[in-house]
């Protein structure tokens, strides 16, 4: 069955902007969704804030000069806080469970197929 990542985009909030009754809605929503769709998802993670990205950037191409600057690659007002690596029948299916996503909600879930190789390097799908 094909795998598709779900990326959770939605505007960062900063810790004491999040009262505590919101901040457990949202765990109590996600809680919620983890149960109903542990049937298809393969893993997944929320990303500590922004500001503890490192963006990594080889000057010249392998054996260059590496750069590595603070802060995520992009400066969005949405940002990636996590993601689900869902398994399904196909992208209808995933998209049903994309929709379902707490972070579908208050911003963007973006559903990208996964590339699977075989043990040649092969791409399989």
């Amino acid at each position: 069955m094909p795998k598709y990542a779900a990326l959770i985009y939605s505007e960062e909030t900063a810790p004491e902007d999040v009262t505590p009754e919101e901040q457990q809605q949202v765990m109590a929503d996600y809680t919620e969704f983890g149960q109903n769709a542990a049937s298809v998802i393969l893993g997944g993670e929320a990303l500590h804030d922004t500001s503890t990205a490192t963006t990594v950037h080889v000057e010249g191409g392998k054996g260059g000069n590496p750069v590595f600057t603070d802060g995520p690659f992009a400066e969005t007002k949405e940002v990636l806080g996590g993601f689900y690596l869902l398994e399904t029948a196909d992208l209808d299916e995933a998209l049903k469970w994309a929709q379902q996503i707490p972070g579908a909600w208050h911003g963007r879930v973006e559903v990208r197929p996964i590339m699977e190789f075989d043990e040649n390097g092969q791409q399989t799908s």
